[in-house]
């Protein structure tokens, strides 16, 4: 069975990805759009030059290892459905609450089931458009060991 991102990609409906947010609730969805058709660098363009991305609660990253560890979660070839619960905006800045989940049979036949509830801060830049600035797809889930 084809994985979502191999069936986007070979239709050819790269060429229709959506344009960056230019409101801050539209942001989860110009990213969901972006990892689902598996390109790294799409998915790297919504987030501002220095964001955080945390992929384990506890472990903020930047940089190349922030966008090493994104990457990390798309090469599992599964498509992220995602569900904003609250946008709260003030000037440049947002506070968003996203429900999301990554579901299904991995591409070495594994069973995958990811979900959790982020709390993400998008900047809009220069150019009106809305990025990351952090990503914390856990939330406030305790870290290992339930660290925080």
């Amino acid at each position: 069975m084809p994985h979502l991102t191999d069936v986007y990609l070979l239709e050819g409906h790269e060429s229709m990805m959506r344009q960056l947010a230019e409101r801050p609730e539209d942001v989860p969805m110009v990213f969901a759009e972006r990892f689902n058709t598996g390109d790294v660098e799409a998915v790297a363009e919504v987030y501002e030059s220095g964001a955080v991305f945390v992929p384990e609660p506890g472990s903020p990253l930047t940089g190349q290892e922030a966008h090493a560890a994104n990457g990390q979660f798309l090469h599992l070839g599964l498509p992220i459905t995602v569900r904003p619960r609250h946008v709260y905006t003030t000037g440049d800045i947002a506070l968003l609450i996203v429900d999301w989940l990554i579901d299904g049979t991995d591409r070495d036949g594994r069973p995958v089931r990811i979900e959790g509830t982020a709390t993400d801060v998008a900047r809009r830049g220069q150019d009106g458009r809305w990025r990351y600035a952090i990503d914390n797809p856990f939330g406030v889930q305790p870290g290992i060991g339930g660290q925080p």
